[in-house]
């Protein structure tokens, strides 16, 4: 079950950071100004990498191991993935070329499309925390692996 739980906590971290991210940190991007906005964005790449970094690899890992060992649980477990491949996805395709252009300077087009598109990976994490949820009640009711 130790697996499960780290999986749990991991997935609760992370939807909670991009919670936030969604309904306060984006948001309040388009109110830093100008003059110091690149200085922002540069900072706001680098710390949010060092909040992240560990939790997401660690959810991940997590993740796919559930999914490889996982007898009862199965489908749950590879929802989850698939629902993590989703955010790598939207993260990759859509949030990192986004912040790469808000890079360069704030742009009102670019900021809007990072907000809305955002919510991809709001949506996807906060429906992985159910699912990570039942593998850890499973585990605890049955232990069969393979």
């Amino acid at each position: 079950m130790a697996v499960e739980l780290v999986h749990l906590v991991s997935t609760a971290f992370m939807a909670g950071v991009i919670a936030f991210v969604q309904f306060v940190h984006y948001p309040l991007m388009a109110h830093v100004g100008a003059p110091g906005y690149v200085e922002y964005q540069s900072r706001h790449a680098t710390l949010t990498s060092g909040v992240v970094g560990i939790p997401i690899l660690v959810e991940a890992l997590a993740a796919l191991w559930l999914m490889a060992t996982r007898v009862e649980g199965r489908p749950v477990a590879i929802l989850g993935v698939g629902l993590l491949v989703m955010v790598w996805a939207s993260t990759a395709v859509l949030q990192v070329p986004a912040h790469t252009a808000l890079g360069r300077g704030f742009d009102t087009g670019v900021h809007r499309r990072l907000v809305s598109t955002n919510w991809i990976r709001t949506i996807a994490w906060v429906a992985r925390i159910p699912l990570a949820a039942s593998l850890v009640i499973s585990a605890g009711t049955s232990r069969p692996r393979r």
